[in-house]
């Protein structure tokens, strides 16, 4: 019997939520599946302002339908169901932090830079106390090499695509799709690098170009944009799309 492996992506895409903030957006980040739980409640101490110490976290998927409590810190977060695009609701007590934004822009422009830096009650000396945000020199430096080490690992996996080469594109929750690279680089106003591809069948998003600038040349809504992790070069014949299948 020969052996089965399951492979899954190394990161997972998720939006993140705050209970002291049902109302405004969510803010949209990317993690490595490989890290603890109590490791990625320290990274979301950057984006809340919570406490991973205090912190509950509850998984939601795109249809807003509750999933699961990440609740375990010494697990790992890939051993969760999380899929790129999934919501994880950050639970803490935001209440210092909200009261401290209300007005702590007002009060610097009444007191000196010093006079400021004496107080102990701002926005600031609570960032500063918690070692949270760019007061956490350990953690920033961390991010950093994290995404040093991403991107490098990006432009490995892109350095293998080439361009008129077959693949397949196999996107988490979306079945696979068969194309042709057409644009392997940057696009303006993404982070990192994108593979475009021509599908064999009309179920990209666009002709090949993205907010008004064109990559590469298609039919409409044969052309797609992702990242070169989904990606699979191989000898893949080409699908045909057959109108007398759809309903």
């Amino acid at each position: 019997m020969e052996d089965i492996q399951v492979i899954t992506q190394d990161y997972v895409n998720v939006h993140i939520t705050k209970s002291d903030a049902e109302d405004t957006p969510s803010v949209e980040r990317r993690f490595k599946k490989s890290i603890t739980v109590a490791d990625f409640k320290t990274k979301l101490e950057l984006v809340t302002g919570g406490n991973a110490k205090t912190m509950k976290l509850k998984v939601y998927d795109q249809k807003n339908n509750f999933v699961c409590d990440i609740d375990n810190d010494n697990a790992l977060l890939g051993s969760y169901p999380i899929d790129d695009g999934m919501r994880i609701h950050v639970i803490d007590k935001f209440t210092l932090v909200k009261d401290f934004e209300a007005s702590d822009s007002t009060e610097r422009f009444k007191l000196s830079e010093e006079e400021y830096e004496k107080k102990g009650d701002t926005l600031r000396s609570f960032l500063q106390k918690n070692r949270l945000g760019k007061y956490n020199e350990e953690e920033m430096n961390k991010m950093k090499e994290q995404q040093q080490k991403e991107l490098e690992e990006e432009a490995k996996l892109a350095d293998a695509v080439l361009v008129g080469a077959r693949c397949e594109v196999r996107v988490p929750s979306q079945p696979p799709r068969r194309a042709t690279v057409k644009y392997n680089g940057p696009l303006e106003g993404a982070k990192g690098l994108w593979i475009g591809v021509q599908y064999d069948e009309p179920r990209g998003k666009n002709d090949g170009s993205v907010n008004g600038k064109r990559y590469f040349t298609c039919p409409p809504k044969y052309g797609g944009f992702v990242k070169p992790v989904y990606i699979t070069v191989g000898d893949f014949p080409e699908e045909t799309f057959d109108l007398e299948d759809e309903i």
